[in-house]
């Protein structure tokens, strides 16, 4: 049996984090058979990252290596039928979303004062009183300095926002009238389209980002197609 080591579900959505909701996501998609750990201290993962996955005797952390394995151990039933130029539009894209949007989106919900006063409960909000506050606070500036690491975090709010926004607008552009983003029928790369859209679209958070993602039409249907075929 699958074990999924996850946050626990915040604001409405299976998950806060976009990529432990990616991998739940994609379980989903494939029908296979899982159960979930919540997980308050990412600390305590193999990578010290949430999440991460045990299957048997094997352990596996990062979202994308547990797609991989998963694919290589259960079967590539989403992605098998894909061509070369589609597997690299869908990498492509993958990249934009987790490398460069999730950053953007730290700067929103974790740098942003008015935010962070919202995301500090969804996140730290099931540890003790005694704790909370400096574990919260320690987890903020390894995000902040992660942020700057990165480069992001090195530019201007609005420069931030406007970098984000034109990711937006092209995975808008991309996913046009298509029911899933590579056509017809749910991919992988939909796992995690939906974990990260979903993130802006269904959060507390009023910001120029979220508002961006919510002014096109076509991802509000998007969210709402994949949400009633895999978490009715």
């Amino acid at each position: 049996m699958i074990t999924l080591y996850q946050f626990p579900p915040a604001w409405g959505l299976p998950n806060a984090s976009p990529f432990c909701m990616k991998v739940e996501t994609y379980l989903r998609m494939c029908n296979l058979p899982y159960t979930t750990v919540n997980v308050l201290n990412p600390a305590k993962g193999p990578k010290g990252k949430l999440p991460y996955i045990t299957d048997g005797s094997n352990i596996v952390a990062d979202s994308g290596l547990i797609l991989d394995y998963l694919k290589k151990i259960y079967g590539d039933a989403l992605d098998a039928r894909l061509g070369s130029i589609e597997r690299a539009q869908a990498l492509a894209w993958q990249r934009l979303l987790e490398e460069h949007l999730y950053w953007c989106a730290v700067y929103d919900r974790w740098a942003v004062n008015e935010n962070w006063a919202l995301t500090k409960p969804a996140f730290f909000g099931a540890l003790p009183p005694a704790v909370r506050d400096l574990v919260a606070a320690l987890a903020r500036r390894g995000q902040l300095r992660a942020l700057r690491g990165h480069g992001v975090g090195r530019h201007t709010s609005g420069e931030i926002y406007a970098l984000g926004c034109a990711d937006l607008t092209a995975l808008s552009d991309f996913l046009a009238d298509k029911p899933f983003f590579l056509g017809a029928e749910p991919t992988a790369l939909d796992a995690t389209a939906y974990a990260f859209l979903a993130n802006l679209l269904w959060v507390p958070i009023d910001s120029p980002l979220t508002r961006h993602a919510r002014s096109f039409a076509n991802f509000i249907a998007y969210v709402k197609r994949m949400k009633q075929r895999y978490y009715a």
